[in-house]
């Protein structure tokens, strides 16, 4: 058999990255639909936002849970296959919680749906590393993918939910995850139980106790981070909703949040050139200082105020998660980078689930002015972990490099 021209290969390269990319866009629209539909179930059941949030606490507990197994699974069965299951299985569970009958049904269809969901981080992220040529811009434009479904999320569910009802805002995506898993089985080649190995030169060794030190920091920081991004991106499309000033259609609500996620879209796309101009690890610190000002600032701000203060939040929140994950693999050994990923997803999106419980908890007891009180103290912890990291990687750069200059 032939073997295949390096435009063939290239080819292949770039629609498994076009795959890819389509998929974390898909995984961050699909997890945050409830969070909008909820707002119209309030006159539905004539339960309060604090009761029916919390319904999606299994779904957001599932999302973080199973990125661990999922990880695992991939080396054992390929990555390859491993997303083709996270579309079907997507698909299959939006289709039980579009036709659910009462809320113990629609409680396990979203745990199912989170349980598909979870594959794609620990499973696509160290995917889109080996296949990148340059890695800050591709993992940038991923990020990108991933912020275009959560900012399309909350506008398009809201049309959908408004035009056909809210089994509607489900059983349509479920359709395209279908359509999208078929073409994926269909178009990318199957890459067998390992992944192609492609060039570390860009990587950084580090002697085995600061990789250690460096890793461990993250996954720290993923912890903090989690419980900031969840918090805020399950409160947005309420909180919206509420603190505009005068009541708006659900159609409105959901598309001032997009564009408020939209914010966090432009700042992971610029983070792809700065991390090419600035040290990334002065990026990290930096990030998470505007993180922690946007969340003060939200806390207070009302009106057409809020749509800022919210957009310098939301900007930070998704930026920092592309500079993280570039940081993460420039310093992380190769042997570790997927158990890495997949424990920094897990804590990532494992800390979903007590956010939006407590999200809901706290709304019923002070607003949203608890709930975002709480998530910049949080912020702060975030802070100190991110500069604690960035002291430590720049020491280490600091050595590298007065050991490359030449001898007097």
């Amino acid at each position: 058999m032939t073997a295949p021209s390096p435009a063939d290969s290239d080819g292949r390269r770039r629609l498994s990255l076009g795959f890819l990319n389509w998929a974390h866009a898909l995984d961050h629209y699909v997890i945050l639909i409830f969070p909008t539909v909820v707002i119209g179930l309030e006159a539905v059941y004539g339960r309060s936002y604090g009761e029916l949030i919390t319904l999606s606490t299994a779904a957001f507990t599932a999302f973080g849970l199973f990125a661990l197994p999922s990880g695992w699974l991939a080396d054992r069965f390929g990555r390859r296959n491993m997303i083709a299951v996270y579309f079907f299985g997507c698909g299959l569970s939006l289709i039980a919680v579009g036709l659910s009958s009462d809320f113990t049904v629609l409680a396990v269809a979203l745990f199912a749906m989170g349980v598909f969901a979870a594959i794609y981080h620990p499973v696509g992220t160290p995917y889109i590393v080996d296949l990148a040529v340059n890695r800050g811009r591709t993992m940038a434009f991923n990020g990108v993918c991933g912020n275009m479904g959560a900012a399309l999320a909350a506008g398009i569910t809201a049309a959908i939910a408004s035009w056909l009802g809210w089994r509607g805002a489900f059983l349509v995506p479920a359709a395209i995850f279908l359509v999208s898993g078929l073409a994926f089985v269909r178009y990318v080649p199957d890459d067998g139980r390992k992944p192609t190995p492609r060039s570390l030169a860009q990587d950084v060794a580090l002697d085995r106790r600061v990789a250690i030190a460096v890793v461990t920091l993250f996954i720290v920081l993923a912890l903090f981070s989690g419980l900031v991004f969840n918090a805020i991106s399950i409160a947005v499309p309420k909180m919206v909703d509420e603190r505009m000033g005068a009541a708006v259609p659900l159609f409105v609500t959901g598309s001032l949040a997009t564009a408020v996620f939209l914010c966090g879209a432009l700042a992971q796309l610029s983070m792809g050139r700065l991390v090419e101009r600035v040290p990334p690890h002065f990026l990290v610190a930096g990030v998470a200082a505007t993180q922690l000002i946007g969340v003060v600032w939200a806390s207070y701000a009302e009106g057409w105020v809020l749509l800022l203060a919210l957009a310098v939040a939301m900007s930070a929140i998704y930026g920092q998660f592309t500079v993280n994950d570039i940081v993460l693999a420039r310093y992380c050994p190769a042997t570790w980078r997927n158990r890495v990923y997949a424990l920094r997803f897990f804590f990532i999106f494992t800390s979903a689930g007590p956010a939006v419980w407590g999200v809901g908890r706290m709304y019923e007891q002070g607003g949203f002015h608890l709930v975002l009180l709480v998530a910049s103290v949080i912020a702060a912890a975030f802070v100190v972990t991110a500069f604690a990291i960035a002291l430590l990687v720049n020491n280490v750069e600091a050595r590298r490099a007065r050991a490359a200059q030449p001898a007097e």
